[in-house]
Protein backbone atom coordinates (compact mmCIF):
# COMPACT_ATOMS: atom_id res chain seq x y z
CA UNK A 1 0.00 0.00 0.00
CA UNK A 2 1.68 3.08 -0.82
CA UNK A 3 0.27 6.27 0.96
CA UNK A 4 -0.92 9.72 -0.12
CA UNK A 5 1.66 12.17 0.70
CA UNK A 6 -0.40 14.74 -0.23
CA UNK A 7 -3.64 13.98 2.13
CA UNK A 8 -0.78 12.71 4.65
CA UNK A 9 0.43 16.69 4.53
CA UNK A 10 -2.82 18.19 4.45
CA UNK A 11 -3.87 15.72 7.45
CA UNK A 12 -1.07 17.04 9.12
CA UNK A 13 -1.22 20.79 8.31
CA UNK A 14 -4.54 19.94 10.42
CA UNK A 15 -3.40 18.43 13.18
CA UNK A 16 -1.17 21.37 13.74
CA UNK A 17 -3.75 23.92 13.58
CA UNK A 18 -5.06 22.07 16.03
CA UNK A 19 -2.21 22.05 18.68
CA UNK A 20 -2.32 25.93 19.63
CA UNK A 21 -6.40 25.56 20.05
CA UNK A 22 -5.99 22.68 22.37
CA UNK A 23 -4.04 24.97 24.87
CA UNK A 24 -5.51 27.88 24.13
CA UNK A 25 -9.41 26.65 24.77
CA UNK A 26 -8.99 25.63 28.29
CA UNK A 27 -6.86 28.59 29.22
CA UNK A 28 -9.17 31.26 28.25
CA UNK A 29 -11.72 28.71 29.98
CA UNK A 30 -10.02 28.68 33.07
CA UNK A 31 -9.89 32.61 32.59
CA UNK A 32 -13.55 33.40 32.21
CA UNK A 33 -14.33 31.23 35.61
CA UNK A 34 -11.39 32.96 37.47
CA UNK A 35 -12.49 36.68 36.49
CA UNK A 36 -16.27 36.36 37.11
CA UNK A 37 -16.35 39.99 38.51
CA UNK A 38 -15.30 41.22 35.36
CA UNK A 39 -17.37 42.36 32.34
CA UNK A 40 -15.84 40.38 29.74
CA UNK A 41 -16.85 36.97 31.48
CA UNK A 42 -19.32 35.85 29.17
CA UNK A 43 -16.92 36.68 25.73
CA UNK A 44 -13.95 34.70 27.22
CA UNK A 45 -16.15 32.11 27.96
CA UNK A 46 -17.76 32.07 24.63
CA UNK A 47 -14.54 32.24 22.77
CA UNK A 48 -12.80 29.53 24.87
CA UNK A 49 -15.87 27.31 24.57
CA UNK A 50 -15.59 27.77 20.47
CA UNK A 51 -11.88 27.48 20.49
CA UNK A 52 -12.12 23.92 22.42
CA UNK A 53 -14.55 23.01 19.65
CA UNK A 54 -12.66 24.38 16.99
CA UNK A 55 -10.05 21.76 18.41
CA UNK A 56 -11.58 19.00 18.07
CA UNK A 57 -13.43 19.70 14.90
CA UNK A 58 -9.68 20.17 13.28
CA UNK A 59 -8.23 17.16 14.87
CA UNK A 60 -11.52 14.84 13.56
CA UNK A 61 -10.47 16.35 10.13
CA UNK A 62 -6.87 15.69 10.72
CA UNK A 63 -7.22 11.96 11.43
CA UNK A 64 -9.98 11.04 9.12
CA UNK A 65 -7.58 12.80 5.88
CA UNK A 66 -4.67 11.19 7.27
CA UNK A 67 -6.32 7.78 7.89
CA UNK A 68 -8.00 8.07 4.16
CA UNK A 69 -4.26 8.64 3.05
CA UNK A 70 -2.79 5.97 4.68
CA UNK A 71 -5.67 3.16 3.95
CA UNK A 72 -6.40 4.83 0.30
CA UNK A 73 -10.26 5.10 0.81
Amino acid sequence: MATNKELLSKGIKYLSGALPLIFIGPTLIYNAFMNKQNVWHYAILAIGIIACLGAMYLMFLGLKTIMKSLFND
